[in-house]
């Protein structure tokens, strides 16, 4: 995911011990046993969205050891695990597993070094820049602790294991294969996701929006192919096209209301093939970030209003004025308010007053779970974060020492132990709160 929050860690004095509820030390030996060479094995087997057949297989096994019934190839390369324990509420546990298209200079020894062929042809290096095999591994753990405690909870837990979160195409794939349908609908819906911004053994969740949307477009933009010596005798994409870069900050600027949140990047301009020639036509890709649908659908609508004005205004024709074309998006995260407030107790109780964080959206990081919890569905959802840098890493940042490195660098590192258990502890929290006895319908 592209996860662009800083959580308030950085400003406490230090970490806290993990609380410990009765069953953290098992969390713990877990770990030992066996979830720590579970996570070594997927950091150095990162494989990109939709080519995770590795990880998925891996996975299946994993729960399928659980003692769950697993169900490969939704969506693709996604999983389905359905834990039964008689009547009672359905619970669905999402994690995402796949990596990002970045080489990893983070210096540890189990750095991956893993290369693909992405759904381009082309190959590339991949790394575990996000933390996805924090979650799956924590999911693991958290199947393990659940077996293990049948007599405390009674209903279905749904193991959701997702395909390329990066692209934001998983959730929707696994949507349009029936996940609600094919398997037991879930009253609630639960995620989490480590972050490098928050230090070890805490946890934060907002009691409503937790991520921005997402959008990317392309804009192809035509023009009329010359020498690079006589671009009077033709028309230029690349100049054209730097002016609509230029053009579209104005959106933001002039065109939303200030107090809205908004975000238009262009992260990738490609034209031309030799300094002497003018090519005839260039291509900008976009991210477009908004806080609210109303936004968001403002935001992609004036995006192809602005680009076909620059061109007009360059003399182009109609009929070879910018394509804009909406590649990929997902909406606004929104975490349920009564959920949220319910759960946000439970990890209080369960970490202590200091594992949990105020949280603080410091960016327009984007998340595709939001599919799987959005209005139609009826599903309400719960989603948060988990430290994954120690405290003393920030004391040293603070100091004048090397800053924290963020989501998506390839300097990306987090401390597997603590995050892998605090994120298994707090979900074994928030899945044992929501199907003990007479917990169905608390949140209502």
């Amino acid at each position: 995911m592209r996860l662009g929050y800083l959580l308030l860690a950085a400003a406490c004095v230090s970490a806290p011990a993990l609380a410990q509820p009765d069953y953290a030390p098992a969390v713990e030996a877990d770990y030992k046993a066996s979830l720590g060479a579970l996570f070594d094995y997927f950091h150095r087997n990162p494989e990109l969205g939709f080519l995770e057949s590795k990880t998925a297989a891996r996975m299946a096994a994993e729960l399928k050891k659980a003692g769950a019934t697993v169900t490969e190839g939704i969506g693709k390369t996604g999983v389905v695990a359905v834990m039964k324990n008689g009547d009672g509420p359905v619970v669905m546990i999402r994690a995402d597993m796949d990596g990002l298209p970045v080489e990893e200079k983070s210096g540890l020894a189990n750095a991956s070094k893993a290369r693909q062929v992405n759904l381009a042809g082309e190959e590339v290096p991949v790394m575990h820049a996000c933390g996805h095999d924090v979650h799956i591994t924590s999911m693991v753990g958290t199947a393990k602790r659940l077996a293990a405690m049948k007599d405390r909870w009674k209903g279905t837990v749904v193991f959701v294991v997702q395909p390329a979160e990066e692209p934001i195409s998983g959730a929707k794939a696994m949507i349009a294969d029936g996940i609600y349908t094919r398997f037991p609908k879930p009253d609630y819906a639960l995620a989490l996701h480590v972050s490098s911004g928050l230090g070890t053994g805490k946890v934060s969740a907002s009691e409503g929006i937790q991520y921005s949307s997402a959008d990317s477009l392309e804009i192809l933009v035509r023009g009329v192919g010359t020498h690079g010596a006589s671009p009077h005798m033709g028309k230029d994409p690349v100049y054209i096209g730097s002016q609509i870069v230029v053009a579209l900050q104005s959106i933001v600027s002039r065109e939303v209301m200030p107090l809205s949140p908004a975000v238009i990047t262009v992260g990738s301009f490609h034209a031309g093939t030799r300094p002497n020639i003018i090519s005839d036509q260039a291509k900008l890709e976009i991210t477009v970030r908004a806080n609210d649908e109303e936004t968001r659908a403002q935001l992609i609508k004036a995006v192809e209003r602005v680009a076909r004005g620059v061109a007009r205004t360059h003399g182009l024709p109609e009929d070879k004025l910018p394509e804009v074309r909406h590649v990929e998006g997902t909406p606004t995260t929104i975490n349920d308010g009564a959920l949220a407030r319910r759960l946000n107790a439970v990890m209080v109780e369960t970490l202590g007053k200091d594992g949990f964080e105020p949280f603080v959206q410091d960016g327009m990081g984007a998340e595709d779970f939001a599919y799987f919890i959005e209005k139609q569905y009826g599903v309400p959802g719960y989603y948060f974060a988990v430290g994954g840098t120690p405290q003393a890493a920030f004391d040293a940042e603070k100091a004048g020492g090397p800053p924290v490195p963020g989501h998506h660098s390839p300097l990306f590192r987090i401390d597997p132990e603590p995050s892998v258990t605090t994120g298994t502890v707090a979900m074994t929290a928030a899945v044992l709160e929501l199907m003990k006895p007479g917990a169905a319908g608390e949140t209502d």
